[in-house]
């Protein structure tokens, strides 16, 4: 699957807060927003700063690596506009957790060695494929009760972060992956730490701004608005939670390469929306945003 840099536009006018029939689902893609806002800048440094290391085979894995930033940037972009919306709406501290995370990340870059900042990106990049594989395939009783303009953000990103999912997982092989010894060592056992470090890293900032929304907005619950919390929490985290650990299994093992995930069926017609002439790219993306009711 080549790896295509697209230009969507978005609209976040007259958002509702809550842009989806269940606020658990909500929360998640709220918290979530604010990740890529800092880390994908950084991924971005870092590539173009270790570039050059890259050998004169791996001319294909550097025209990738261009592609991803491309797309990269994008993304961040959009978010950026969608967690203005967020903020706005009552969650001003939000800021305050990207700006922490934004923090950890420059002082990781400062005192971290390369190989780490690699292995923690493609840790990160690794559960941005897994999480394409549940938007379209796990989560489609969710996404279908969503505005329209947020499952397109969201679709059309995690989408894009399947396209690009071999990208980091290739330049630190490239790197840092060369010889029998190095395979095992940094292929197998350091990559399953930088998993590890990056799902505990950015899982306790996503935790943390799930419960800073619900705790912004618990004073203004009716005692059925608090139940009804609990009832989409109740039908929400479960099959997230599952459905995550089953996918992100296959990670795990010895062999792993992202190459071999299973696309979600249909994702290459869905990118075409946002290609030039389809429906959501930039200057046809304006016609369709305006105001857009729930689905039911």
């Amino acid at each position: 699957m080549d790896i295509i840099v697209r230009f969507p536009k978005f609209s976040f006018h007259d958002l509702p807060k809550v842009w989806a029939r269940n606020r658990a689902f909500v929360y998640d893609r709220n918290a979530t927003s604010f990740i890529p806002t800092p880390m994908e800048p950084w991924l971005i440094r870092i590539l173009q700063s270790a570039v050059e290391r890259l050998g004169p085979g791996d001319a294909a894995l550097k025209e990738d690596v261009k592609a991803f930033i491309g797309q990269e940037s994008q993304h961040f972009r959009q978010h950026r506009l969608f967690n203005k919306a967020i903020a706005d709406q009552g969650y001003p501290g939000l800021m305050e957790f990207e700006k922490r995370l934004a923090d950890d990340l420059v002082e990781f870059e400062k005192n971290r060695s390369l190989k780490f900042l690699l292995a923690y990106a493609d840790g990160f990049e690794s559960m941005g494929a897994v999480s394409a594989q549940l938007w379209f395939d796990e989560l489609k009783p969710f996404v279908s009760q969503a505005d329209p303009r947020i499952a397109d953000l969201w679709g059309w990103h995690l989408a894009e972060e399947f396209e690009h999912r071999s990208v980091m997982f290739d330049f630190y092989k490239a790197l840092f992956c060369r010889g029998p010894v190095n395979a095992v060592i940094n292929g197998y056992f350091y990559r399953l730490y930088g998993l590890w470090f990056a799902m505990k890293h950015l899982g306790g900032y996503t935790g943390q701004m799930i419960g800073y929304m619900a705790k912004q907005d618990r004073p203004g619950m009716s005692p059925g608005d608090k139940a009804q919390v609990k009832a989409d929490i109740a039908a929400y985290i479960p099959i997230y939670r599952k459905a995550m650990a089953r996918k992100l299994a296959r990670n795990l093992l010895p062999w792993y390469n992202p190459r071999r995930k299973k696309a979600p069926r249909g994702l290459r017609e869905y990118l075409a929306r946002f290609e030039e002439g389809g429906e959501m790219a930039r200057g046809k993306a304006a016609e369709r945003a305006g105001k857009q009711p729930l689905t039911s």
